[in-house]
């Protein structure tokens, strides 16, 4: 398989030993209903569109999923995003086809780079996209395609976090698509350092993930998305998983934002 360059970015992660911090491109407790499905993640041109309308209606609780299980109810909904030379992973978030990444995926590729954002959907159906929100500050995205497949899968959103739940996470590490790697949720709250910024409130997890699956899903038991993947502890500064990544959480995802921020460093 042909290498994919990506764009890699190294970081400290401060907290239970997390070691430096890479940000590369490529992603229980009582089921909690995120408050904000129907929070505007922002609009391109301040046209008013809705980034992120209300994604399907979450599931009443259920038994655990095997991974397979899991696979087959989410995998529809992960997308591979090519934006330039930057490869990374999205995942379908309500009905239109409205897709969440992770920001540093498509970084740089609004106005006249915009047609260098193109998506994949699980069943071959490619087409162009556009960035119509973006908050840098907490790494998250949304995206908008020209043409959608002719079955829209959108993932269920939401879901309680524990230390030591199973996690699952699916994404295209290293161009390798429709990955699947199994882990726990490791700890909580944690904070890496980006330049002079910091990204906090991460959940921390030891699921495999590599440069490709930034801005996959990270999914609880139950197949639900609890988190979009945005970095690895990398502290050989090889881009090697060092069993240590992070997910911005899926709340913090849809209502953190406060529309377009200036831009990060670079990555």
């Amino acid at each position: 398989m042909e290498h994919v360059p990506q764009e890699v970015g190294a970081a400290e992660a401060r907290g239970a030993g997390a070691g430096r911090a890479r940000r590369f491109v490529a992603g229980g407790g009582v089921l909690v209903v995120v408050a904000v499905l129907a929070y505007w993640l922002g609009s391109s041109g301040g046209n008013g569109e809705r980034a992120v309308p209300s994604p399907s209606p979450t599931p009443t609780p259920s038994a655990t999923l095997a991974t397979a299980e899991v696979f087959k109810r989410v995998g529809p909904s992960v997308v591979v995003i090519q934006a330039g030379k930057s490869l990374g992973t999205g995942v379908i978030a309500a009905e239109d086809g409205t897709i969440l990444t992770a920001y540093h995926v498509v970084k740089g590729t609004k106005g006249k780079d915009a047609e260098a954002v193109s998506v994949t959907f699980a069943d071959g159906t490619k087409a162009k996209a556009v960035v119509v929100s973006s908050n840098p500050k907490r790494d998250v995205a949304a995206l908008k395609p020209a043409k959608l497949p002719e079955i829209v899968v959108p993932a269920t959103l939401g879901g309680a976090v524990a230390v030591g739940a199973p996690v699952v996470a699916i994404g295209n590490p290293l161009g390798l698509t429709y990955s699947v790697s199994t882990g726990v949720v490791s700890g909580l709250n944690r904070t890496t350092e980006e330049g002079d910024r910091d990204l906090g409130g991460l959940i921390q997890f030891d699921a495999s993930v590599n440069p490709g699956s930034s801005g996959g899903p990270l999914l609880d038991a139950r197949g639900l998305v609890i988190g979009i993947v945005v970095s690895i502890a990398d502290p050989g500064g090889d881009d090697a998983f060092a069993g240590i990544a992070f997910a911005v959480p899926i709340g913090v995802a849809l209502g953190g934002t406060e529309g377009d921020g200036p831009p990060g460093p670079e990555i």
